[in-house]
């Protein structure tokens, strides 16, 4: 949904950040899918910073409150996405996302995130594991802070390519504008350039209507997803209903390789007991990345409980 549905830069899934790149007949809307295959880390280094978005640590008050009308992200929520990938030898794989909102905080340069704990599945496989940092400003933008995420093949970690506002030229972006408006520019999503992170959203319609597994919803806010590297060649469609958030992700672009598609199929709210395991989980992944990303993670303050 967040960040696992939302990362352009791998090639075989979508977060997410991160989030949440979606399975389905979509509507009379031509575009479904996901992630596109990856630049590579030297070539993104390369690519000139596009306008970023501006963030002032002062105008956090209730960061941790993130009750945007497109993206709710209530501690204790649990959405589940499941769809189609498609390998580089045409072979279709069933694929799950899992977005868990923590009741854990990590502080962004003075800026109180709500973790997102982050599963995506190809095959039945673990894909990828995953921390992702949010926070709603005053005005009721969402802002994304950063990610860590563990890829995997046979079950072993292959990268773990970390972004962080504030290190290595990592800047936040905007997850989720207060009031997104047709017509208006696109918006940088975060920046990256170490590990190729460019992504940008741009509001693409509104009042549409969709229909998934969890439910049928009539106010519906698409943004579309690109990032630098592939501009017009490759995109993703995020479908928001409101008061839910994500129920729904597509590709479009003649350049777009995975052909993913996601929908929700679930929406639930933890137990206790299903938030501690989850809470254990996302700080066995915090140990990870504070051994494995050295550049980054390990300057970061540790995530703890969300204090009232």
């Amino acid at each position: 949904m967040y960040s696992a549905l939302s990362d352009r830069r791998k090639n075989w899934s979508p977060l997410p950040l991160a989030v949440l790149g979606v399975s389905a007949t979509l509507s009379c809307l031509l575009l479904f899918g996901d992630n596109v295959a990856a630049q590579s880390g030297a070539a993104a280094k390369k690519a000139t910073a596009p306008k970023l978005e501006t963030m002032d640590p002062k105008t956090f008050d209730r960061s941790t409150i993130i009750d945007n009308k497109w993206m709710p992200m209530k501690p204790g929520t649990r959405w589940i996405y499941e769809g189609t990938t498609v390998e580089d030898d045409g072979k279709v794989l069933p694929h799950r996302v899992e977005i868990n909102i923590t009741d854990l905080t990590k502080v962004i340069d003075g800026v109180r995130n709500i973790v997102s704990y982050d599963l995506d599945f190809s095959g039945n496989e673990l894909k990828e594991a995953e921390l992702a940092f949010f926070a709603q400003a005053n005005d009721g933008t969402v802002w994304h802070f950063g990610q860590y995420p563990e890829e995997y093949v046979g079950g072993r970690r292959v990268k773990a390519p970390t972004w962080i506002h504030g290190f290595e030229g990592a800047r936040a972006g905007i997850a989720m504008k207060a009031k997104p408006a047709l017509g208006t520019p696109s918006y940088s999503q975060g920046w990256g350039p170490e590990v190729g992170w460019t992504d940008r959203g741009q509001t693409y319609r509104m009042g549409q209507k969709t229909s998934v597994r969890a439910g049928k919803y009539e106010d519906v806010l698409l943004i579309r997803e690109t990032s630098i590297e592939e501009t017009t060649k490759a995109f993703q469609l995020k479908y928001y209903a409101a008061g839910v958030g994500n129920v729904r992700v597509g590709w479009g672009g003649l350049k777009e390789k995975t052909k993913e598609t996601l929908e929700l199929v679930k929406v639930e709210q933890l137990s206790p007991e299903e938030m501690a395991k989850v809470r254990e989980k996302a700080l066995e992944l915090e140990k990870s990345a504070y051994a494995v990303s050295k550049n980054v993670y390990a300057h970061t303050k540790p995530m703890e409980i969300n204090p009232k």
